[in-house]
């Protein structure tokens, strides 16, 4: 005996109680596929730390949301890695915002996270966005004087002598260590106790010399002359030893690049306060191009004018 086909409608019908629970019924309503609720993670983890290390399998909190570390890391925000990247988000915190544009803090500083990514295309993880939005607190005036113009011209200028400094935030220490002992001056009084080779130029601005680190140090309330390495392992330590530089040395300029920035002064005058007995007064003209280059093609992405006097 033959069996009976089953129509093609019955068979259809059959599947979608199955998997559905529900029936599409001709004239009715179309029924509505429940939705899974978000993921509500366990957050008792502690909070994530820019200074903190990391390694594969380390919950922390942030943002609203709960992560997981893939492997080691530190420095890298959560939420800004990408799928690929170290942090795998376990869920939501109570329905709290995840995956924000830029981390808490930034609301008064005018480059967000994603343009300071496209700045430094090839950073070395240790000079993280949120290391620098940490240190700001350090001082207050950075970026956040005057108008709106202004803060933007300084927040560029800082960024593109940094760049310059450190090959677009890619070196962390001086590369060329013959020079590491000769940072050492003898004739202060507190000497070189971390030993003579270890005040090599480090971090953003490259600090160098015993006393630039017990200035620094002394400025920040941080034990550097003691402790020199910390401007290479800290991410926020580092970027406070340059934004202290920024704000307070003169260097072989007459003013503070800060000052030249908000006091109209230019460009040129920062390249000056951090370099000019070197390159300015045509020492060294393609060095100052490529400070200018930089500063020109950032002040560009924030959609500012860069003022004028832009060369030492």
């Amino acid at each position: 005996m033959r069996s009976r086909r089953i129509p093609l409608f019955v068979a259809s019908l059959v599947a979608a109680l199955l998997t559905t629970g529900a029936v599409a019924v001709p004239g009715a309503a179309a029924p509505v596929a429940p939705v899974a609720p978000a993921a509500v993670a366990d957050c008792s983890a502690p909070a994530w730390s820019s200074t903190a290390v990391y390694v594969g399998g380390n919950l922390v909190t942030h943002a609203g949301a709960s992560w997981r570390a893939k492997w080691w890391t530190q420095g890298e925000t959560p939420g800004t890695t990408g799928e690929w990247g170290v942090w795998e988000r376990v869920g939501t915190c109570g329905g709290g915002p995840t995956d924000p544009t830029d981390p808490p803090g930034t609301e008064d500083f005018p480059v967000s996270q994603a343009q300071f990514n496209q700045f430094f295309p090839n950073r070395n993880s240790f000079y993280t966005y949120q290391g620098l939005i940490d240190a700001l607190s350090a001082y207050p005036g950075f970026a956040n004087s005057g108008s709106e113009t202004v803060q933007k011209r300084e927040a560029a200028a800082f960024l593109a002598n940094v760049s310059h400094e450190t090959g677009g935030l890619v070196h962390i220490v001086e590369q060329n260590t013959a020079n590491y002992p000769h940072y050492c001056d003898r004739n202060q009084p507190y000497g070189c106790p971390a030993g003579q080779d270890q005040y090599y130029g480090r971090g953003p601005v490259q600090l160098s010399w015993n006393f630039n680190y017990k200035a620094a140090g002394d400025a920040l309330g941080i034990d550097l002359l003691n402790n020199p390495s910390l401007v290479a392992t800290n991410s926020a330590i580092a970027w406070k030893t340059g934004l202290w530089y920024w704000n307070t040395q003169n260097g072989p300029g007459t003013m503070t690049p800060h000052n030249a920035i908000v006091n109209g002064a230019g460009f040129g005058e920062t390249i000056r306060s951090i370099n000019g007995s070197i390159e300015c007064n045509g020492g060294n003209p393609a060095q100052v191009q490529s400070r200018v280059d930089t500063y020109l093609r950032f002040t560009s992405a924030l959609g500012v004018d860069p003022g004028g006097n832009l060369y030492c």
